[in-house]
């Protein structure tokens, strides 16, 4: 019933399918995309003003102490994920549409999540310190590490990161967060006074984003172009990757000696990956027709990794109860 009651009220697995949803039935046209497109904009700036404001930078540098741990985390999600996108990319290019196999390498460059890798790590009783101060540093050097690895390894499959392109993130991504940054200690108790006010404006941005991407795949005819075969592929290699991402992380926390707290911060903030990111980030490097095959990878892992992630906490959660009796 835990587990149940976990997803249902998780609003975010409920935003980001109905966009999806509302994108299928009623796909944004003519006007009306321009200005979708001018909200998603002012909406992923604002999502990134807030982050700057949000991330306090002496608890980053707290965090950090614990190398072993935090360098940990990095290498998997920004190496092992990395590669692992890589190569599913590559062998999936035969059998699904290319953006969508695309969408393999663009989901292993992103970073993890914050809010929902801090949430599951304190429902499991893991190291919440460390979850934050990981999520905050992965998602910090994200903002500039992902394009930058993206734009690296898509040479290959004919994406070309543009001066324009770049420009635009650094407009959109870069600069609200260094402004966050330069005016955090005015605008953060602001920020936290209101934090559900905030809260929705990230999912409502982020929610917009994929809205905006997947009602131009839906009017190019995403749904004709990737056939029910092809869904079957997409499906098998998702289960196959969140298997290796969550697996992955467990038994190579045990092999680094890590404690069990320590083991379930890196479960959490190594195996999920980020649409907060991802779907902005995609909006900007390709045209929004182009957008929402590649992203369909990351909108089903991200939803998968939600409801993998509550069944798993509340059973780590479980196992630890004797010992605090």
């Amino acid at each position: 019933m835990q587990t149940l009651r976990l997803i249902l009220t998780d609003k975010f697995i409920w935003l980001l399918s109905g966009a999806v949803l509302l994108a299928t039935l009623l796909p944004v046209r003519g006007s009306a995309k321009d200005i979708a497109e001018l909200l998603f904009n002012a909406g992923i700036f604002s999502v990134f003003l807030l982050h700057g404001i949000r991330l306090e930078r002496h608890e980053v540098k707290a965090g950090l102490g614990n190398i072993r741990l935090q360098g940990t985390i990095f290498f998997w999600v920004f190496g092992v994920m990395l590669v692992i996108g890589l190569l599913l990319s590559l062998m999936l290019g035969e059998v699904l549409p290319a953006d969508v196999a695309l969408g393999f390498l663009f989901l292993g460059v992103l970073p993890s999540t914050v809010q929902s890798a801090t949430s599951y790590c304190a429902i499991a009783r893991g190291n919440v310190a460390a979850s934050v101060v990981a999520s905050a540093f992965i998602n910090i050097v994200g903002v500039f590490l992902s394009p930058l690895l993206f734009a690296l390894l898509a040479q290959a499959a004919g994406v070309e990161i543009t001066s324009d392109t770049i420009v635009r993130l650094a407009a959109i991504l870069v600069l609200p967060f260094i402004l966050g940054q330069v005016f955090q200690s005015r605008l953060r108790p602001w920020v936290i006074q209101h934090r559900d006010l905030t809260g929705w404006i990230d999912r409502g941005a982020i929610a917009l984003a994929v809205y905006v991407s997947f009602s131009a795949a839906i009017i190019a005819g995403m749904w004709s172009r990737v056939s029910g075969g092809e869904f079957g592929w997409l499906a098998a290699a998702l289960m196959l990757w969140l298997g290796l991402a969550f697996g992955g992380t467990w038994l190579l926390g045990g092999l680094m000696g890590f404690g069990r707290p320590d083991r379930k911060t890196l479960l959490f903030s190594g195996a999920q990956k980020s649409v907060a990111i991802g779907a902005p980030l995609a909006a900007i490097i390709f045209a929004p027709e182009r957008a929402g095959l590649v992203i369909l990878p990351l909108i089903f892992y991200h939803l998968a990794q939600l409801f993998l992630s509550a069944p798993i906490a509340v059973r780590l959660a479980r196992i630890e109860e004797p010992e605090r009796l």
